[in-house]
């Protein structure tokens, strides 16, 4: 039972990166937009996210709770303007979104990797790394002993950082903003039929910039979580490529999500679980290179299924990928 537990607890501190970007690229999606660069984000993100309270420490700053807060600054910041990029590119000059996705994602790859690298090498220690304090704001749990060692729930529920509370209150956020607001509502409008939407007087540009470039801030919190936890093996210290593909897990679950972020929760969950499932049921004849490669062919299983389900429920919004010509209106 403790083995399943373990399981579980792990799965959902797996999971939580997963849901940064899933949400993030299906706020965007619900306007119309594909953004392919959720990878390249998600490189923005951490290594602002881990850079801002770096040269914060450098600076002299010692208070870990300033060096959350920018941190958090700087990954929503720098995977928006990525996302406002894309969206210039494609909303204002109606570039190819598939063509200029895939170059945010090898612009944010390299990105990451490069002042990773360099600043690493250029620290005293050879790496980029940030205080164990800071560490600690990131990874400690966020509930006091005495519910974290309640038997069997305790753990599961009570155990986690304050980033894998985030993302499931975003989540949470998401599905009320998308089912039972007006701009939730009129945004869906807009990835349905952006014709229909502008002519009913709302303003399809506005819609579309806001929810590409705040979906794209919010993968870039992924991003954030990658680095500063210990996900990557390393938490609070960057690793050359530690997002690993991450980013493109997320974009196929949203597809799998049928683009609900109540379901992202479940999605996330059950891909956590393959990602570290080798290490609580091993199988000794099975290579460890077998499982890390499983969520990748659940990936494309489950995307199989979902194509060949015909019902409008499982389709994404009409105009996914589609820019908008107002004066063919």
């Amino acid at each position: 039972m403790n083995n399943l537990i373990n399981f579980l607890t792990a799965g959902i501190l797996a999971a939580a990166p997963l849901l940064f970007g899933v949400l993030g690229e299906t706020l965007t999606e619900k306007s119309g937009n594909m953004n392919l660069g959720v990878e390249g984000m998600m490189f923005m993100g951490g290594i602002a996210g881990i850079l801002g309270p770096y040269y914060y420490e450098k600076a002299g700053g010692t208070n870990p709770y300033v060096a959350l807060i920018i941190a958090m600054v700087c990954a929503l910041v720098c995977a928006g303007v990525g996302a406002l990029v894309f969206s210039v590119l494609t909303i204002t000059l109606r570039a190819n979104q598939n063509v200029t996705g895939l170059a945010l994602t090898m612009f944010g790859t390299g990105f990451g990797n490069y002042f990773g690298e360099a600043v690493g090498n250029a620290d005293p220690s050879g790496f980029l790394s940030v205080s164990t304090a800071v560490k600690g704001i990131f990874n400690n749990p966020i509930f006091p002993d005495s519910m974290v060692n309640i038997p069997y729930i305790g753990k599961l529920l009570f155990s986690h950082n304050f980033m894998v509370y985030l993302a499931i209150l975003l989540a949470i956020l998401l599905a009320w903003f998308l089912g039972r607001t007006r701009a939730g509502l009129s945004l869906r409008a807009v990835g349905e039929s952006p014709a229909t939407a502008d002519a009913a007087g709302i303003n399809v540009t506005k819609y579309k910039y806001l929810a590409t470039c705040i979906g794209g801030a919010m993968t870039g919190l992924g991003g954030l979580y990658l680095v500063m936890n210990a996900a990557s093996g390393v938490g609070g210290a960057w690793v050359y490529n530690c997002i690993d593909g991450y980013g493109w897990l997320a974009v196929a679950l949203v597809i799998f999500a049928v683009w609900s972020p109540k379901r992202a929760l479940w999605c996330s969950l059950i891909f956590g679980g393959l990602a570290c499932m080798r290490y609580y049921y091993p199988i000794s004849f099975i290579p460890a290179s077998i499982y890390d490669i499983v969520p990748y062919i659940v990936t494309a299983i489950v995307l199989v299924a979902v194509s060949l389900k015909h019902s409008r429920a499982n389709q994404p919004p009409e105009s996914l990928g589609l820019s908008y010509f107002r004066e063919e209106r």
